[in-house]
């Protein structure tokens, strides 16, 4: 199985596990960025419902191998990393989380990598499923990002399937469009249903009507998590494609 961005070198990355801080608490990450010395992007990794797995350390190497440095935090640092094969359990941290609390998180990790010496001051953001919802969300909530990427974020119009808000998800995301801060870049598969191309016709009426600096993609032959090459909805020829354009994405609007 071929996977776009491979990392056939890895030891021109520099990669460590770090924590910090943020309203008290340790928020655990995985950095990585190229070996040789110098000043680049950063991207934070944003990852699924599942946790910070594998995949997702895989995917910030993709973008150090690319000239960025990345970092993957754990937003479950705080409650505990989800069992990934416990769906119950999955889903009720993943609803857990407190949106305001997510965007502090990653104002976090946006303020860790201009800190650590080889930034040029500019970071982007990427996020999938659980993920991308928290990429719209970051921005929709801060000036802390220059670019971001919503990989099939579900829930946009409700909190959860019962609920149109809850405590942890006071504002429906779509509602929050008029806030967008920075290019966006909204992904979606044309097999999915959360969120579904409606959804993301809806999304991208409400981005017009606020003047917003977007595009919106609808992959074809493609579903919910079609990147996520560990999972069996993976689709290579959609995932190389858009590899592709999150890299045009990215190097126009943070590496100039």
């Amino acid at each position: 199985m071929a996977v776009p961005g491979a990392v056939s070198n890895p030891s021109q990355l520099y990669t460590e596990s770090v924590s910090y801080p943020v309203d008290g608490a340790a928020i655990e990450a995985y950095v990585a960025r190229p070996q040789e010395p110098g000043h680049y992007p950063g991207v934070i990794v944003i990852h699924e419902a599942f946790g910070p797995v594998e995949h997702i350390h895989d995917v910030a190497r993709r973008f150090a191998n690319r000239g960025y440095i990345a970092i993957a935090p754990n937003l479950y640092s705080r409650v505990g990393t989800p069992n990934p094969s416990d769906t119950q359990e999955v889903f009720k941290k993943m609803f857990g989380l407190q949106d305001g609390q997510i965007v502090r998180d990653l104002e976090g990790a946006a303020s860790y990598l201009r800190a650590t010496g080889y930034s040029n001051g500019k970071v982007g953001v990427i996020g999938f499923c659980s993920g991308g919802r928290q990429t719209l969300l970051m921005a929709s909530s801060s000036h802390a990002v220059d670019a971001a990427v919503d990989c099939w974020g579900g829930f946009i119009r409700s909190a959860t399937p019962d609920a149109a808000t809850t405590p942890e998800r006071p504002t429906p995301i779509i509602d929050m469009a008029e806030n967008v801060s920075c290019p966006l870049f909204v992904v979606i598969g044309e097999e999915d249903q959360n969120p579904s191309p409606e959804d993301g016709e809806l999304l991208s009426k409400r981005l017009k009507q606020a003047g917003k600096d977007f595009q919106l993609k609808v992959y074809r032959n493609a579903g919910h998590a079609f990147f996520a090459d560990y999972r069996p909805n993976y689709r290579e020829k959609a995932a190389f494609e858009l590899w592709d354009d999150v890299s045009r994405f990215f190097d126009q609007h943070l590496k100039k």
